[in-house]
């Protein structure tokens, strides 16, 4: 199987970030939660708190969506066009997203694409994290609970972050912009 990172990698952007923006303009109420959002951020750049506590108190605006799977439907729309062309010319059914964004928003995505996904679990409604967020080291314990004998042909990511996947993987790229190099370890 060939596996990708997602934001970054073959979607051009942070779709999680998008999907924020895209919400503001259709629920300005959305806003409110930005002060707790920005004071979480500071605390997380400065070492004071956990990436799943800010990601949480970040996701709090999801409980002003009234539907945020249908938001999530609808995002997609008008964002499937920033998946990378790249990415679309080798798709593969067997092709595997293993995500830090939230699997209510991924999973669209991937639907739509015809492809298997892993991503965070998050309350929809709340922006609870259910699960780890899934990054680094992470990946791989998802990757090889759902998938147990798992053979990685390929993985592609923009991210250092990644590197515990590439080191599972048979071959590994990074990813920059549209342009693929060999992953080399730091």
């Amino acid at each position: 199987m060939n596996v990708y990172d997602f934001d970054g990698t073959i979607y051009r952007g942070d779709c999680t970030l998008d999907f924020w923006f895209y919400c503001i303009r259709r629920k300005p109420m959305v806003l409110r939660t930005l002060p707790n959002a920005l004071r979480a951020a500071l605390l997380f750049s400065l070492h004071k708190c956990s990436r799943e506590k800010f990601k949480e108190t970040f996701y709090r605006f999801l409980f002003y969506l009234p539907d945020t799977k249908e938001y999530a439907a609808d995002f997609w729309n008008s964002h499937i066009g920033k998946i990378k062309p790249w990415y679309l010319k080798q798709k593969q059914e067997s092709d595997l997203v293993i995500s830090a964004s939230p699997d209510f928003l991924i999973s669209v995505v991937c639907e739509r694409l015809g492809i298997k996904w892993l991503a965070s679990s998050v309350d929809a409604n709340s922006g609870r994290l259910l699960s780890p967020n899934c990054r680094g080291e992470e990946k791989v314990r998802r990757l090889l609970q759902v998938y147990p004998r798992a053979q990685v042909e390929r993985f592609y990511s923009d991210s250092p972050s990644d590197a515990p996947m590439a080191a599972l993987a048979l071959k590994a790229y990074r990813v920059e912009g549209d342009k693929l190099s060999e992953w080399r370890a730091k």
